[in-house]
């Protein structure tokens, strides 16, 4: 899952919008640098990660990669899985359009910014004004996410080839995305995640 797909899921179990969003910056016991409701968002983060990457859905879409791109396919994966939730959001969440929950979000995170890592400061300078979540339901922009992967981390340089896997399978991976997301959403609406 990625950045939509930890939002969307923490606001269905009523869990800190910061703590889910931050969890990738923060390292370690996450208890004795943060209030109990942001350490509860980070925590069902890490959850979320563990289950989804266990899912046989999800270890069934890895085989779709080459051999070449297999290593990094639980990355590609995670923005996969964004690209469909943002794609398919008024089927899902109807009653609420995906701009409104953004800026729905945005709002409850702003104000918990300071004090925050810097580097997940810097991604919320970008994240919101540049609509990332929004243009994740553009397959095409998918190609330039990884790319930009790519180029900041070099050992991760499959990142780039890796959104042809995502082209030629797209419709199986679609159908992978619906076998496990309404699942993973009854689950946090049951907060059992």
């Amino acid at each position: 899952m990625n950045f939509l797909a930890h939002l969307h899921l923490a606001t269905l179990a009523n869990s800190s919008l910061t703590g889910n969003l931050m969890a990738d910056f923060v390292r370690g016991n996450p208890y004795a640098d943060w209030p109990a409701d942001i350490v509860e968002g980070i925590l069902l983060h890490r959850r979320i990660d563990v289950m989804t990457d266990s899912l046989p859905e999800v270890l069934a879409a890895k085989r779709y990669f080459r051999a070449e791109t297999r290593r990094v396919a639980p990355i590609t994966l995670d923005v996969v899985w964004d690209h469909f939730l943002s794609l398919h959001w008024d089927t899902l969440h109807p009653a609420l359009p995906l701009p409104r929950f953004l800026a729905q979000a945005q709002a409850v995170i702003r104000p918990d910014l300071p004090g925050t890592p810097a580097r997940f400061q810097n991604l919320n300078r970008y994240l919101w004004r540049e609509r990332w979540m929004e243009r994740y339901a553009e397959a095409v922009y998918l190609q330039q996410v990884l790319s930009g992967m790519a180029s900041r981390r070099p050992r991760l340089a499959a990142l780039e080839a890796s959104w042809q896997d995502f082209i030629d399978n797209y419709q199986v991976l679609n159908d992978f995305f619906w076998q496990f997301y309404p699942r993973m959403m009854e689950l946090a609406t049951q907060k059992k995640l």
